[in-house]
């Protein structure tokens, strides 16, 4: 063992302090990208829990946040042509006042929702997986709704009540798990159902698509194949495609975009400035024992390194203490419906902001071993 390491091991409390601003200056980033992630993932829940191997959007917008992602009809027979898609439907989706049926006593909810259209069909191309089948069945019956389970209350209903969409009753006849609508509750039925509401007539427009096809391992190449064909009316994205683009969507908003930077510069603040101070604090309180390595004959040069390997323990140490900070955060997050999506390449850069944040401060408190003069062991 290093005598860096075994400093830090031995008097691991005069170093708490650096660990746990690392940590949080960690988190701090981890936790705002991945909330903002986990919100798409959120709102597009249904969409990415479908059968579907590819999407159809617009060419001009590849995304569904923050776009009109609508296509005209005629785009539909288009995606036929290619000889490995084997279905094709719309997605179907839009606003629309919900007012519930407020039993005595109780308070009426008016509220707009996101609306949802799925096929009932078993195996139906836009029927999201995880969909249980007594789910399917019970949207199946015509005025059939169902919700998230942390939507009730902002609803204002529960299972087998009455509520207005639109102006039309519907009943809630099932509770969904991890759908939870994020900025606004969101309602799921069956095409039939969003017809019955008036919901169905698009005058011309149908999407975004999904599509089927035989050999899902193909989905790039097929994608790379209508792409081709397209000719600028549409284009064909994988799911994986599809997640990147609408987190990018998201996260180049104007408030999103400056709450990210904001977050990221006061992270390198807190590191920086608690973990230098942390680390010249600790080297002063051991002054003694690296004047006594100087009176040894060790040079200043390796002490110096000395203090950046103890700096890079550190972030070691605080590294880790971020992984498990932003673990328990996922359990907080996931528990209110809200997932905490941290992908690898924001993971990877962060944990070497980290490190950097943990050897400039060593390298900042380095100046403290000027006061590691031999002779004051003499006194």
């Amino acid at each position: 063992m290093s005598l860096a390491l075994a400093t830090l091991v031995y008097e691991w409390r005069r170093y708490l302090a650096a660990v746990v601003a690392l940590a949080f200056s960690g988190l701090l980033v981890l936790g705002t990208t991945g909330l903002f992630t986990g919100i798409v993932h959120s709102v597009l829940a249904t969409t990415e829990r479908s059968r579907a191997d590819l999407f159809i959007l617009p060419f001009a917008t590849p995304q569904l946040i923050n776009s009109d992602s609508s296509l005209p009809d005629r785009v539909k027979p288009l995606i036929y042509m290619n000889p490995e898609v084997v279905d094709v439907e719309s997605f179907d989706g839009g606003g629309a006042k919900w007012v519930n049926v407020a039993k005595p006593g109780e308070k009426q909810v008016q509220t707009f929702v996101q609306t949802w259209a799925v096929d009932t069909g078993r195996d139906a191309l836009t029927l999201p997986v995880d969909y249980p089948d007594q789910v399917r069945l019970a949207l199946a019956e015509p005025g059939a709704v169902a919700a998230d389970a942390t939507d009730l209350a902002r609803l204002g209903v529960k299972l087998g009540d009455t509520a207005s969409l639109n102006g039309k009753t519907v009943w809630l006849r099932a509770v969904l798990h991890g759908y939870p609508g994020v900025t606004q509750p969101t309602v799921i039925m069956s095409r039939d159902t969003a017809r019955l509401l008036g919901m169905g007539d698009q005058k011309g427009k149908t999407g975004p698509l999904m599509v089927r096809i035989a050999d899902p391992a193909k989905a790039d190449l097929v994608a790379a194949q209508l792409n081709a064909a397209a000719h600028g009316a549409y284009r064909a994205l994988t799911r994986a495609q599809l997640n990147r683009n609408d987190e990018r969507a998201l996260l180049s908003e104007q408030i999103i975009g400056v709450l990210l930077v904001f977050f990221i510069f006061l992270a390198i603040g807190i590191g920086i400035g608690i973990t230098s101070q942390t680390l010249r604090g600790a080297i002063l309180s051991n002054i003694r024992e690296f004047a006594s390595l100087r009176a040894l004959g060790i040079s200043m040069a390796s002490l110096r390194l000395i203090v950046i390997e103890l700096s890079f323990w550190v972030g070691v140490a605080g590294l880790a203490a971020a992984a498990l900070f932003t673990f328990l955060i996922s359990f907080a997050t996931g528990a209110i419906g809200l997932p905490l999506v941290i992908r690898p390449n924001v993971a990877a850069w962060v944990g070497a902001m980290l490190m950097i944040l943990a050897v400039v401060s060593g390298a900042m408190a380095m100046g403290i071993l000027k006061k590691s003069q031999p002779a004051d062991l003499l006194r």
